[in-house]
């Protein structure tokens, strides 16, 4: 997270100062530098400080955080606007210095997880920290599961190579899915299409504005929803019942766009573009406390102690792939699906939620040390993974479940 910080601080100062281009372009690979560590780190972190009651909204705080971050540079941005002179983008710019300072700062005097004290020898250390996180002196049972999780994860001396292997498997299929899958929501459409809507409202030059304070207040409650309903609900309860939601609201989306917008005519009239506006926040909601911070939080309690820090760095590489893959076509898909585009993300949504009712495992409640015995080798279909290659060979040689061949044990 100090990294992290120390990328903002520098992508700010050279984008705020950009003489030329080629500052602006260095400051932004600076700032996207600092975003995928940010992405890295954070929820990794709370996943591992946090009790397994309360993992879910803990971690969807990091979520929520960056949405309001996102109304906030929303506002900015069209504030700065405003500035005559033509120096309002250096405002803008300059001002996401605050919260890169902040982050910096934090970093500084945030503690360590007992899982990476653990892991590098801190034993007692680690012990103290999970004492006070805990608030209590009963952490034994789970101090001695850290140990052990901690000694498995030393063996694994290339966790990247490890991730491939077959006991790992459904964990890295399921995070890459996921962020491939949230990326193909949809929602990049509806941000995109919000403004244009809310200008045949009849709000003129403030449609922007209208359409960053409505879509991003209804982005942060709904967020907030997700922090108080993941750990009780659960994580497949949200994502599906979000999928229905999203499905529905971008069918409806796309008929009235088909039928009341033309090439020849933008004119959708004013009841229906209240209609239009309020399924967009209805699908933004959905976005907000379901794929929009799931798709961090599962894979950050998925994988074990040993390939962790690998498997998150490849969620994040993914997850940034396919935003940058999206923005690139989204121009180009619009301009030759038009409304189809909705119908397009439709289909998308209802092969992901197929993917969530038959291969997505529930995560709720189960400590993280335990996620192999309690969630995986209880799934129908990822428990037949859940051995090494090794002993693959061994029941294929022998004919053995789990490599166990009796007579040679004897």
């Amino acid at each position: 997270m100090l990294i992290a910080g120390c990328f903002f601080i520098v992508g700010v100062v050279l984008n705020a100062a950009a003489q030329d281009l080629a500052m602006l372009i260095i400051g932004r690979i600076l700032l996207g530098c600092g975003v995928g560590f940010a992405n890295q780190a954070v929820p990794l972190f709370l996943s591992e400080i946090a009790p397994t009651r309360i993992r879910g909204g803990l971690n969807i705080l990091f979520q929520l955080n960056v949405t309001i971050g996102i109304l906030f540079a929303s506002l900015v941005n069209y504030g700065t606007a405003k500035i005559s002179g033509g120096w309002g983008w250096r405002l803008s710019l300059g001002l996401a210095g605050f919260p890169a300072a902040l982050l910096t700062l934090g970093a500084l005097f945030v503690v360590e997880t007992p899982n990476s004290l653990i892991e590098r020898g801190h034993l007692e250390q680690g012990k103290e920290v999970l004492r006070k996180i805990r608030g209590t002196d009963n952490i034994e049972p789970e101090f001695l599961e850290l140990v052990e999780a901690s000694r498995v994860a030393k063996e694994v001396k290339h966790p990247f190579r490890n991730l491939l292997q077959r006991k790992n498997r459904p964990q890295l299929i399921i995070s890459v899915a996921l962020q491939i899958f949230q990326q193909f929501t949809g929602i990049n459409a509806i941000m995109f299409y919000a403004p244009v809507l809310f200008s045949t409202l009849g709000f003129g030059n403030s449609a922007a504005l209208y359409s960053a304070v409505i879509t991003g207040a209804v982005n942060v409650l709904s967020t907030i929803v997700s922090v108080y309903s993941v750990d009780k609900l659960g994580r497949r309860i949200l994502l599906l019942e979000a999928g229905v939601q999203m499905l529905l609201s971008q069918i409806i989306i796309a008929v009235i766009l088909g039928i009341k917008v033309s090439d020849h005519s933008d004119n959708l009239g004013h009841g229906w573009g209240i209609f239009v506006v309020i399924m967009i926040c209805t699908y933004v909601s959905a976005f907000a406390w379901s794929w929009g911070p799931l798709g961090w939080l599962i894979p950050s309690e998925t994988f074990p102690l040993e390939t962790r820090s690998a498997g998150q760095s490849v969620t994040v590489c993914v997850n940034l792939l396919f935003t940058f893959v999206m923005a690139q076509a989204f121009l180009s898909m619009l301009c030759h699906f038009k409304y189809g585009i909705f119908l397009f993300f439709s289909g998308w949504i209802f092969v992901m939620s197929l993917f969530v009712f038959f291969l997505l495992p529930e995560t709720k409640n189960i400590p993280i040390e335990e996620m192999t015995e309690r969630v995986w080798k209880q799934h129908w279909l990822w428990k037949r993974f859940m051995v090494d290659d090794d002993d693959v060979d061994v029941v294929k040689k022998n004919g053995h479940a789990n490599g166990f061949d009796p007579a040679s044990r004897l």
